[in-house]
């Protein structure tokens, strides 16, 4: 058995967030691998160490003294490192940066160097390997990831290494420069190393118990998910719900590794557990809800539309010229729904809604604005009877208007859209209904 684990920002944010770190690495001995994150915030109102780079890297770029900024760096590493009492000294590899950052390498480069020297300091503590991402993990010309390369000669490196500390969100160019994933990728850099490694599991520890049924903003203690399958969490997620990085899902789908979301400061939770499939039955009906505000809808009727072939392509190619991608196309007889994010529509809308004038010669075209799309998402819908009418119910009961409902022919997910001063009170009937009073 062995097992990559991956440590959030808020997991290394100082020494006392390493050594709980420590303490649950050291409790199993198939946590053999290990990701970390720069460090993130120790308090509300404190910086990550990720935008502290970012923020000095913007000054070297414009050719301003940024030695104030590099020295605040510096002591938040020499804090942690102090407070673990290590015999370690990172003088020389602050040189090394503040000479790239005065040759212009790059914000790559910059905001590489969090996860970077934490993985020095992780693997010091631990007494692991240390192994620098940008020489195992790779990038092609244009910047997009090479996998086949990257599990090729990661999982060679790995074999050398009976424990090993590999830093997360970056790794190199062809050419060698340093290029990052987009933020979170932490999380993708282990599910990489968790593939290469044939791991049994890809744990991810977080600050949080697992996944949550719906937003702890919107409902108040939410319950944790026990198990989700990734065609649920990729539902959820594109919805809005964040713990774990969407890219970070497929190379361990291809491999069949289930991801743990465990919490740091409560390693005794069993957090939630990510799978292919499973005939585990969900605690509830649904899985979990999520949504998003800012939709707008542009609402199409023509008179015996359906049986004009090709009224729909046409509608759709008016957007695809004004580079707007859609969300949800519900529609009827005569009509036809296409609902896309607002602040991308709006400042485009008269010359999409020309457009579909001039290919489709539709009778009225009307724009509804302000509106949020909400997803109710669990694998137990499809073997019970009923539940888009208890959505139905437990929104009328809150006289809430339904403007959308679309449901896949899957039966994973019903998509409901409502005006956007209605989104956090559906949700809350929502998860009322299913959750709480399970009515």
């Amino acid at each position: 058995m062995s097992k990559v684990v991956k440590f959030g920002g808020s997991s290394l944010a100082s020494a006392e967030q390493f050594k709980k770190v420590g303490n649950i690495i050291r409790a199993d001995k198939e946590r053999k691998y290990v990701v970390p994150s720069a460090p993130g915030k120790r308090f509300s109102d404190d910086t990550k160490v990720t935008d502290m780079l970012y923020a000095c890297y913007d000054l070297a770029d414009q050719g301003k003294s940024f030695k104030a900024e590099l020295d605040a760096i510096k002591a938040r590493y020499q804090e942690i490192i102090d407070g673990l009492q290590l015999d370690l000294d990172l003088v020389d590899e602050f040189k090394t940066i503040e000479k790239n950052f005065k040759a212009k390498a790059g914000s790559n480069y910059a905001a590489s160097r969090g996860e970077y020297l934490n993985g020095i300091i992780m693997a010091n503590y631990l007494g692991y390997d240390f192994i620098d991402a940008a020489t195992v993990i790779f990038f092609d010309e244009n910047g997009e990831f090479d996998a086949a390369k990257t599990n090729e000669v990661l999982r060679a490196r790995l074999a050398e290494s009976k424990e090993a500390v590999v830093p997360g969100f970056y790794g190199a160019m062809p050419d060698g420069t340093v290029k990052t994933f987009s933020r979170g990728g932490s999380d993708i850099t282990g599910s990489i190393v968790a593939k290469a490694a044939k791991a049994d599991v890809y744990e991810n520890w977080t600050d949080v118990s697992g996944f949550l049924i719906a937003d702890p903003r919107i409902i108040d203690h939410p319950e944790a998910i026990e198990t989700i399958t990734y065609r649920e969490l990729r539902e959820l997620a594109y919805m809005g719900a964040t713990v774990l990085h969407e890219d970070a899902i497929f190379p361990v789908r291809q491999e069949g590794i289930p991801i743990n979301i465990r919490n740091t400061n409560a390693p005794e939770d069993n957090g939630t557990w990510i799978v292919g499939s499973t005939c585990q039955k969900s605690k509830y009906v649904i899985t979990g809800i999520a949504g998003k505000k800012g939709f707008c809808s542009v609402n199409i009727e023509k008179d015996m539309m359906n049986s004009e072939i090709g009224f729909g392509r046409k509608v759709l190619q008016a957007f695809e010229e004004n580079g707007i991608s859609f969300e949800h196309v519900p529609s009827g007889i005569d009509t036809m729904t296409v609902f896309v994010h607002q602040d991308e529509f709006m400042h485009k809308e008269q010359k999409v809604v020309a457009g579909i004038h001039r290919l489709a010669n539709p009778d009225t075209i009307d724009i509804e604005s302000d509106l949020a799309l909400i997803a109710v998402v669990g694998r137990g819908m499809k073997s019970t009877r009923g539940t888009a009418g208890r959505i139905f119910s437990a929104l009328a009961h809150k006289n809430i208007n339904v403007k959308m409902i679309d449901q896949g022919s899957s039966e994973l997910n019903i998509i409901i859209g409502v005006a956007n001063e209605d989104f956090e009170t559906a949700i809350q009937a929502i998860y009322d209904i299913f959750v709480i009073t399970r009515l």
